[in-house]
């Protein structure tokens, strides 16, 4: 397909980078329609207008990419989709199957960082859960992080081309998008990345490699790639990096 339409919030990596990376990494020609002016058929209007659709596959949320009469929802979704199509997931059936179900553990991990600043609902303010959100945090960084790293770092040890990939022998959709929990993470949590994260050399050996990939280096020095901030998934209050 020649070019893909991506629909996401304008102002935030989110879970649309996992599928920007996708694109960016493949060369793909795609159009990052709600950062686009409205006279170009862009904005959040755009997009909530096929939300709001009757199309039979119109989605609840953000991200989703429509190419052609498809329009499909969910990052690991439109992973899975476009794997094949942007060469980046293993040919095979059982493989590709591997890394959907990688691309599955990678969105829960999303969701638990993303409950470090909401832990009790998204329609509050941080500020209106600062308590609930020190507390549930202490338990992510303690018991949680570990828990996903040090899986994902197994499945890098564990893979039979060797650890230069999650699996097979080039680069697939799930690489960019641990590359992605650890670029997150970093940001949000500095100091304790920085205590932690040398316990699991293969991932961050992923992470440096997956940045000096041509086509991924030129779009992280790009005005593409947005800035971690406040309004994404993975955000840096100081108060919660212990």
């Amino acid at each position: 397909m020649s070019t893909y339409k991506l629909y996401y919030w304008p102002g935030i990596q989110g879970r649309g980078e996992f599928v920007r990376l996708a694109f960016e990494a493949a060369g793909a020609t795609y159009e990052d329609v709600a950062r686009l002016p409205a006279a170009r058929g862009g904005g959040v209007a755009a997009m909530q207008k096929l939300m709001q659709g009757a199309a039979p596959q119109a989605p609840m949320a953000p991200p989703f990419v429509v190419a052609g009469d498809e329009m499909v929802a969910q990052s690991a979704n439109i992973l899975a989709w476009l794997g094949p199509e942007l060469k980046l997931v293993p040919r095979d059936a059982a493989n590709r199957r591997w890394a959907h179900q990688l691309q599955l553990t990678v969105a829960d991990f999303v969701d638990e960082a993303h409950n470090t600043h909401h832990p009790i609902a998204t329609h509050f303010y941080y500020e209106d859960q600062k308590r609930e959100a020190r507390k549930y945090t202490a338990g992510f960084l303690e018991n949680r992080v570990p828990k996903y790293l040090g899986y994902f770092e197994g499945v890098l040890t564990r893979n039979p081309a060797g650890p230069r990939h999650m699996l097979g022998k080039s680069l697939t959709y799930v690489d960019l998008s641990i590359f992605q929990l650890i670029a997150g993470m970093r940001y949000a949590f500095p100091r304790a990345m920085a205590r932690t994260e040398s316990g699991y050399p293969n991932l961050v050996a992923l992470h440096e490699a997956t940045a000096q990939v041509p086509n991924v280096a030129r779009y992280l020095a790009s005005k593409r790639r947005i800035p971690f901030n406040q309004n994404g998934i993975f955000r840096h209050y100081p108060e919660l990096d212990r």
